[in-house]
């Protein structure tokens, strides 16, 4: 099944490795275009956001298709949710709507 635009993907790098949670825009042979946070920044990014504090924002990316290792389908795997479900849980809000 292709991804859609607008699907919630983690995307993986190298050169220097990121991993990224995003909302995806879009994927062509040059690369691929998302709105994505740092991964590792997941948990304080929703801590911010319920307490109001000033957090930063998703940004939009173009990642050349040479840095791109991987991208993935954010879904839940068996009891375990995704991260949008996560985010959604933890923060009342849509991840989409970020």
């Amino acid at each position: 099944m292709k991804f859609q635009s607008g699907e919630t993907v983690i995307a993986v790098l190298h050169s220097p490795r990121e991993k990224l949670l995003g909302i995806l825009d879009e994927i062509n042979p040059a690369g691929i275009s998302l709105r994505s946070i740092e991964l590792g920044y997941f948990d304080d990014w929703c801590r911010s956001i319920v307490s109001g504090e000033q957090h930063l924002t998703m940004t939009d990316h173009f990642i050349p298709m040479w840095r791109v290792e991987r991208v993935s389908r954010d879904a839940a795997d068996g009891e375990v949710p995704s991260m949008s479900e996560q985010f959604e849980t933890r923060t009342g809000r849509r991840l989409n709507e970020q």
